[in-house]
C-alpha cells in the first residue's frame, strides 16, 4: 500500500506527515517553535536548532503506530515560489528529506512551503479540484500576507505568482504584537479571538491600501493607542481582527476585479481564525482550509508528494 511523507521545517512550526490514497492523512505530528514570553519570534539560528531537537521525536510518534513504507518523500525548501526566496530553517527539513531518501532508495520531491499551505487547504476542504484550474489563494501567516494567482504546472502540480502583498507589517505579526501589547502567549491568534469574542463592539475599518494590497501597521499603532487609553482588551482584540478582516476584504475584492471569475481559497495560520473567516464568507463565495490544517504544511507537502509521483 503505497504512503508518502511529507516534511515541513518553516519558521514557526516543525511537522511531519503521511499520506495514503486509501486513507488520506493517516499520520500527523507538528510542534510549535518555542519563543520566550514577551518576544513575537525568533532568530534562524534559534529555529533552526530546534528543528534539529524536534525532528527525531516527532519522527518516532508518527511511526510509533505504524508499520508503514515510504514510497517518495517531500520536503518544503524555501517560504515561496518567487526567485531567490530562502530561509535557513527549511535547509534541515531538505537535509533529513535527502539523507532518509538515499537510505531508504526512494525519491524526493521539493516544493514551496506556500504551495504546501495552499495544497493543505484545498485537500482538506474536500477541494481537490482546485490544484487542476486557475485560482486565486491567499496565504496569511506569521511571515505572509499574499495573494498570489495560482496555475497547474507539469513539472510542480501548481505554480504561483504573486498577485497583491501587505505592504509592510503581515497579518500574522499584527496579531502576535498585539497580543504582546495583552501579555497573551505567543503565538497569540488563539488567545486573541477567544478576547474578541468577549467584546460588544463593532468597527467600520478602512484600511489604507495601494494597488490592491493594504498596510498593516497602522493596526499596531492604533491598537497601543487604545490600549494607553485605557479601552479593554477585548475591545483591543476585535478591532485587532476586524482590521485584519477589513484588509483582506479589500485584497479580495481587487484580486476578483483583475481576475473575474475565478475561485478564491484562504490558507495560512491566520485563517483558523473564525471571525475573520466569518467576515470574508459574507462578501465573497470562498473556500477555506479545514482549522486544523490552516497552520500546517506537513499534510499539504505530502499530498503533493503523492500527487508528483503518481501522474
Amino acid at each position: 500500500m503505497s504512503c508518502y511523507l511529507g516534511i515541513d521545517t518553516s519558521n514557526y512550526t516543525t511537522s511531519l506527515a503521511l499520506f495514503k490514497p486509501e486513507d488520506g492523512i493517516i499520520g500527523f505530528q507538528r510542534r510549535i517553535l518555542m519563543v520566550k514570553h514577551g518576544e513575537v519570534g525568533l532568530r534562524q539560528s534559534d529555529a533552526v536548532f530546534q528543528h534539529v531537537q524536534n525532528l527525531p521525536k516527532l519522527m518516532q510518534d508518527l511511526y510509533q503506530n505504524e508499520n508503514i513504507s515510504v514510497d517518495a518523500i517531500g520536503v518544503s525548501v524555501a517560504p515561496r515560489d518567487e526567485e531567490g526566496s530562502y530561509m535557513p530553517c527549511f535547509t534541515v527539513g531538505k537535509t533529513l528529506a535527502e539523507s532518509m531518501a538515499c537510505a531508504m532508495h526512494v525519491p524526493v520531491s521539493y516544493f514551496s512551503h506556500q504551495c504546501g499551505h495552499i495544497a493543505a487547504a484545498a485537500f482538506s476542504a474536500n477541494r481537490e479540484d482546485l490544484l487542476q484550474k486557475e485560482h486565486i489563494a491567499f496565504h496569511v501567516s506569521g511571515g505572509t500576507t499574499e495573494a498570489v494567482l495560482v496555475q497547474p504546472d507539469a513539472h510542480k502540480i501548481i505554480k504561483t505568482r504573486m498577485i497583491a502583498s501587505s505592504l509592510d507589517l503581515k497579518a500574522g505579526q499584527a496579531v502576535d504584537r498585539v497580543g504582546q501589547m495583552l501579555d497573551l502567549p505567543f503565538p497569540a491568534g488563539r488567545c486573541l479571538e477567544e478576547l474578541a469574542g468577549k467584546s460588544d463592539k463593532t468597527y467600520k475599518i478602512k484600511p489604507f491600501m495601494r494597488d490592491g494590497s493594504p498596510s498593516l501597521s497602522g493596526l499596531e499603532n492604533k491598537c497601543r493607542q487604545m490600549l494607553e487609553k485605557g479601552e479593554t482588551p477585548a475591545d483591543i482584540a476585535a478591532y485587532c481582527l476586524a482590521y485584519i478582516a477589513a484588509a483582506l476584504r479589500l485584497m479580495a475584492d481587487s484580486c476578483v476585479q483583475k481576475h473575474p471569475g475565478l475561485p478564491i481559497l484562504f490558507s495560512g495560520g491566520v485563517m483558523s481564525d473564525l471571525i475573520i473567516r466569518d467576515e470574508l464568507q459574507k462578501h465573497f463565495d470562498c473556500v477555506f482550509s479545514d482549522p486544523f490544517y490552516s497552520s500546517d504544511n506537513a499534510a499539504g507537502i505530502a499530498y503533493l508528494t503523492y500527487l508528483m509521483n503518481t501522474r
